[in-house]
């Protein structure tokens, strides 16, 4: 596993991007990352993520991050994260973290040739990808760690530009130190290496411009002239010759001897037209330094360039283009041609080729009666006419990659930039293209976008206001325009309101609207461009519960085969109307879901009961897999089908992963079904979530128990309401709110006799005095224990009797009676022992261990306890590994689930 954080936070597998969780999750990872194998105490974690007002379960969300950390590690032998006395402790592997990666190099670029040395440092800078630690908040004591960083990378950058010096190859160092000065106007001895690098490539008026521009900010923001480095490198460009002479001025004396008549065919012809077609620059760009730092990599490579930026509507594809374009004119002698190929013909296609070639053979000066009326003759000569030329071609918003062949000319000294929302592999395949995606903007890159437009005072005056607003912009410098533009006409308006009016989804698209733009309608256009098959997913992604989904549920949304499904994920994933994520997912932006679900009503109604009832069968093959042998707690509803068959999983391991990963698709399923009039499939989504549940108890999960709960009560169903009574009431419980739990718990008993529920109305008892001695009632809760043990031994069924015994011999113990406990315990442990997992039976035997030390029989007890811990795989005892499953004496409710699937 590879680990990134010099751009935004990030890990991958291969060329595979590894799913890392909440922007949180990816700051303690960053954190850990950074400390290289130090111990990071979880005040500093808590400090760090929310600097001095932190929740009051700060500590508990920090494990919950630590936890699943720690389970992805386990997916890979290139990291392990191990809990000390000082904290947490990441160990990667050497080279797979990209900090390290580029401090090695960058140290090893120390002492060796100047050759050398650039070699190394231009490795070490290109292992950046944007602003260091990206999308995990901006809290003093990470931009402080992200600042540290880019420092780092600029003193490299500098480096790198004195040693391309010593080389005599300074002009090299350009492609990378402009975009670094624009970013970092007063930094003087970046400007002073910007400066020397335009003099070596025989720019000296733009040396003695960027000078003068310095030189004013200097006086203007900091009133001081420049140092001693970037004044003597003006003096440099103002005392050399140019390498290369000007070609004008004073000719050379004729040399002696006859002079030959002038010749009529040596007279000079009119030069050609140099075009400029650009429109103008984007006012208020900003950002996107290491994305144009690509571009003009990819245009310095001395060879035949074709890049491709693509990225979904809205993203800023044509506003990069010009921005770079206009930075980048000097280079282009010859001229710029510029198209925009998505103007409509009445047809709705695209702008054909021929009229693009029209346009730009008069440009290049061929007169109007001159121009082929053929469209192979007019390539042609389009070609010729740039065959000795160093111009720049840019292609803007291309449907395809036959709308852009014909427009490509035939010499390498061309440059040739598209942007398009589709990704044009077809390029890529025939003509060598590279792909540049963009990609949606982090809240801290939006709102450099806001303070651009509206100005510093009011993003000071509400900084998490404007976060939230870049948030539910989903990252698109269109969308952010279009609501700076709103705050701009309505100055009274304040950027909360702004986001409270933005976070209502029925308005947010026609909020992020003017007169003549909207994102709605960039969007149409993305939409109106798909196959068939992608046209009908998109339609039916209206449906969908969440913003996640792979090709499962996508089959179940628009009733197709799988295979079909995931072709058609791959038209929107190749529009970017989706975004595709690592393990075969696919991620659906809030802005392009309002969309979908404003068309006006063209998706499929069942597609959302057939989505439901995949989640469904998914859920009990993933029960099934967590807890091996467990009966189901439900049953599919009468006349409901699966769609297609369940995914497998190899093991619980894999089983919990995909709960993990598909959590808020199934909270947000139940909802749904509840709201879309499904309460037999609402109750049953939200009993299956009990793997999950019963081991991140404290994650919120009472709003989807109660939807559960109120869509069994609107059924008249006892067993539901009895099973949703237990686990809602435990879950209470686990979270401190008895009273809430004890009216749910003694409910259940009698919902699941009524049910005729046997099994089910003894974990009832069981949950019921487990709350119960949460709130000191200990004589209740033993009687509910004792019946519960009774009712449990008249069932012959050993799976509820073990159960039904461990917690009487918890409560035994816990009121003094250590004799009686550890004769339930051994008993427990008789009863067909070869079902009985590890798991409980190191519960068991602990609790035996436990008894024994009671009754002063110190032998006997170590024995119990180290059979224990080997059959908890020796993590620190069997109660510390109950504890992080879920079923630790003190919760010991958790384990209703258990008995109810068997």
């Amino acid at each position: 596993m590879e680990f990134r954080l010099l751009g935004p936070v990030s890990a991958f597998t291969g060329d595979k991007e590894v799913p890392l969780g909440p922007p949180k999750r990816r700051a303690v990872l960053a954190l850990l990352l950074l400390a290289d194998g130090t111990p990071v105490s979880a005040e500093r974690i808590i400090d760090a993520l929310w600097d001095t007002r932190p929740p009051t379960h700060a500590r508990t969300i920090v494990y919950g991050h630590i936890s699943a950390l720690r389970g992805l590690m386990r997916t890979t032998p290139a990291a392990e994260l191990v809990t000390g006395s000082g904290g947490y402790a990441l160990r990667a592997a050497p080279g797979s973290v990209d900090v390290r990666r580029f401090h090695d190099l960058a140290c090893r670029a120390a002492a060796v040739s100047a050759e050398r040395r650039a070699a190394l440092l231009v490795e070490a800078l290109g292992l950046w990808r944007g602003q260091a630690l990206g999308g995990i908040g901006d809290t003093p004591s990470l931009s402080a760690a992200a600042d540290q960083l880019m420092e780092e990378r600029l003193v490299a950058l500098e480096r790198y530009a004195n040693a391309l010096h010593a080389c005599g190859n300074g002009a090299n160092a350009l492609a990378l130190l402009r975009p670094a000065a624009e970013n970092h106007p007063l930094r003087e001895s970046l400007i002073a290496a910007t400066v020397r690098s335009l003099h070596a490539a025989d720019r000296q008026g733009d040396a003695l411009a960027l000078f003068r521009r310095t030189q004013q900010l200097l006086a203007q923001e900091l009133g001081v002239d420049p140092g001693p480095a970037l004044s003597k490198a003006y003096l440099d460009v103002l005392h050399s010759r140019p390498p290369h002479p000007p070609a004008t001025g004073t000719p050379p004396p004729a040399a002696p001897g006859p002079q030959r008549a002038a010749d009529p065919a040596a007279a000079p012809h009119p030069s050609p037209p140099v075009p400029c077609l650009l429109p103008r620059a984007p006012a208020g760009f900003t950002g996107r330094t290491a994305d144009l730092a690509r571009l003009t990599a990819v245009a310095s490579a001395g060879t035949a360039t074709l890049s491709v930026v693509t990225g979904p509507a809205g993203v800023g594809k044509t506003s990069l283009a010009l921005h770079w374009a206009h930075a980048h004119a000097d280079d282009f002698p010859d001229g710029i041609l510029y198209a925009d190929l998505h103007t409509l013909e009445q047809d709705g296609t695209g702008r054909p080729h021929a009229g693009v070639l029209h346009d730009f053979l008069s440009a290049l000066g061929v007169e109007e009666e001159r121009l082929p009326r053929h469209g192979r003759a007019a390539e042609t000569l389009y070609r010729s006419l740039l065959a000795d030329r160093r111009a720049l071609i840019l292609l803007d918003n291309a449907r395809d990659s036959a709308q852009v062949r014909p427009l490509l000319p035939g010499t390498p000294r061309c440059t040739v930039l598209v942007t398009s929302r589709n990704r044009l592999e077809g390029l890529v395949a025939t003509d060598c293209a590279r792909l540049l995606p963009l990609q949606h903007l982090v809240p801290t890159d939006g709102v450099h976008i806001l303070r651009g437009v509206i100005g510093e005072l009011r993003v000071a005056a509400e900084p998490a206001a404007a976060e939230e607003l870049s948030a539910l912009c989903d990252g698109l410098p269109l969308a952010l325009r279009l609501a700076a533009a709103r705050l701009v006409a309505r100055p009274r308006l304040t950027l909360r309101a702004m986001a409270d009016d933005l976070a209502d989804e029925h308005q947010r698209l026609s909020l992020l609207a003017t007169e003549d733009l909207g994102v709605a309608a960039t969007l149409r256009l993305s939409a109106q461009q798909l196959p068939a098959a992608g046209a009908l997913l998109f339609r039916q992604l209206a449906l969908h519960v969440g913003s996640e989904l792979d090709g499962g549920a996508a089959a179940a949304l628009s009733g197709v085969p799988p295979a079909a499904a995931r072709a058609a994920l791959e038209e929107l994933a190749a529009a970017h109307l989706v975004e595709e994520r690592a393990g075969g997912r696919y991620l659906m932006h809030d802005l392009v879901r309002l969309y979908a679900r404003s068309l006006p009503a063209q998706a499929d109604a069942t597609g959302l009961e057939r989505l439901l009832v995949h989640y469904l069968a998914a859920a009990r093959a993933a029960a099934a897999a967590a807890e091996p042998g467990s009966q189901p707690c439900c049953s599919l509803p009468p006349q409901a089908s699966p769609p297609g068959p369940p995914p497998a999983f190899a093991d619980r391991a894999a089983a919990m992963a995909w709960y993990v990963t598909e959590r808020a698709n199934l909270t947000a399923a139940v909802a749904a079904a509840a709201q879309a009039g499904h309460p037999e499939l609402a109750w049953r989504l939200a009993v299956q979530l009990w793997p999950l549940i019963v081991r991140q108890v404290h994650d919120g999960w009472e709003p989807t128990l109660e939807h559960g709960l109120a869509a069994a009560v609107a059924l008249g169903d006892t067993d539901a309401e009895s099973r949703l009574c237990a686990l809602l009431g435990w879950v209470l419980t686990e979270n401190g709110r008895h009273t809430a739990a004890l009216t749910h718990l003694s409910r259940a008993p009698d919902l699941a006799l009524r049910a005729g529920d046997r099994r089910g109305q003894v974990i009832a008892l069981i949950n019921w005095a487990a709350a119960l001695e949460r709130t000191g009632e200990l004589t209740d809760a033993g009687i509910r224990r004792e019946e519960a043990a009774r009712m449990a031994r008249s069932l012959a069924h050993p799976h509820t009797e073990t159960l039904a015994l461990y917690h009487l011999a918890t409560h035994l113990l816990t009121v003094g009676r250590p004799h009686e406990a550890l004769s339930r315990c051994r008993h427990a442990l008789t009863l067909a022992p070869h079902q009985q997992s590890d798991e409980r039976r190191a519960l068991l035997l602990t609790t035996c261990g436990n008894a024994l030390q009671a009754l002063g029989r110190g032998s006997e007890a170590r024995h119990c306890l180290h059979q224990a811990a080997a059959l908890s795989g020796g993590t620190g005892g069997a109660r510390g590994h109950a504890r992080t499953s879920g079923l630790a004496p003190s919760g010991a409710a958790s384990v209703h689930v258990r008995a109810l699937t068997g």
